[in-house]
């Protein structure tokens, strides 16, 4: 497979330590290129953007997130038995007003729809969080080209914020998802959408007020503890099973500051990552998983490399195999 429209893919950030004992396998020393002759697997596809972070007045940055997750993916041990490839990086390449951020979010749709079309199951690697509505528009590309009947596609957002702020202003990493409730309204679709790990502190009233308009899931950030876990968990495969398909979107910004300083609006309280992946799993092992992404990640705040860690684990444990 050709993606045209990216730049040649660089493989550098894919080096460490090779073992001498048998089955010792890092992720870098299994990563391949995507090709035309690349067997079905896992394909990495890098959203180097933080347009959107710029317009939403955030911390910049993000940009450089699509190399660090791959630096610190590179190191971890390999347990998978299915391929993983690297397609690449969509760079975003406009400045000032010309900012080229419906470019790039436009160029992401069309490699994701690619990759879904091969078989391939993509994660994206932000980038700000307009990467959102770039790779909604692949799977809604994806899914329209292969049957008349509209599609429920479950959109599960681990996140801070909701991002439904109104896109008639100007659209932005704090939009994506309202952009995608009138993109469902216009093509006549369902628009389902849990938003979980959401501060009170940073989502106005009227985001609370969109939010129940448009019927979506919500789980606060202090109401996830090790207690309700178990409740949640049930409430997330009720709405799982309830759709078709399911994209997973995962801003990092949903993580406490101490495991994620590098994002570009930190969080006082957040959702560990002890709580989040039991969720993150059950939307793995649903068997409707099509497409994920991780956003916000900004190598440029990154102490000790903290968020990029936490981003490589959440990779790590999203494409574990049964």
């Amino acid at each position: 497979m050709t993606l045209h429209m990216l730049d040649p893919i660089d493989m550098s950030p894919w080096a460490g330590r090779e073992d001498p004992e048998p089955d010792s396998l890092r992720w870098h020393q299994v990563v391949e290129p995507l090709t035309v002759d690349s067997p079905v697997g896992v394909a990495l596809l890098g959203f180097a953007c933080d347009a959107g972070v710029a317009r939403n007045q955030g911390r910049l940055g993000a940009a450089a997130g699509p190399r660090a997750i791959r630096k610190a993916l590179a190191p971890l041990a390999w347990h998978r038995q299915s391929p993983v490839h690297d397609a690449g990086d969509v760079v975003c390449h406009g400045h000032g007003r010309d900012d080229g951020m419906e470019t790039a979010q436009g160029r992401l749709a069309e490699c994701l729809a690619t990759l879904l079309a091969a078989g391939h199951r993509p994660v994206v690697l932000g980038g700000g969080h307009e990467v959102a509505f770039g790779s909604w528009s692949g799977l809604a590309r994806h899914l329209e080209a292969g049957s008349d009947e509209a599609p429920t596609i479950g959109i599960i957002n681990f996140d801070a914020h909701f991002d439904l702020r109104d896109p008639a202003h100007v659209r932005s990493s704090g939009t994506p998802f309202a952009q995608i409730a009138d993109d469902c309204r216009a093509r006549g679709w369902p628009f389902r959408y849990a938003c979980l790990g959401v501060s009170r502190a940073a989502n106005t009233r009227a985001l609370f007020a969109r939010a129940a308009e448009l019927d979506v899931m919500v789980r606060e950030d202090h109401e996830i503890t090790p207690t309700s876990l178990p409740v949640i968990g049930d409430e997330l495969e009720a709405f799982i099973g309830e759709c078709d398909h399911l994209y997973l979107t995962i801003d990092l910004d949903v993580l406490p500051v101490g495991e994620a300083p590098g994002v570009s609006a930190p969080a006082a309280r957040g959702v560990s990552l002890a709580l989040l992946e039991p969720l993150l799993e059950a939307v793995r092992d649903s068997g409707k998983l099509r497409l994920a992404d991780l956003a916000e990640l900004n190598p440029s705040f990154d102490i000790d490399h903290r968020t990029a860690r936490a981003a490589a684990r959440l990779i790590h444990r999203l494409t574990l195999e049964p």
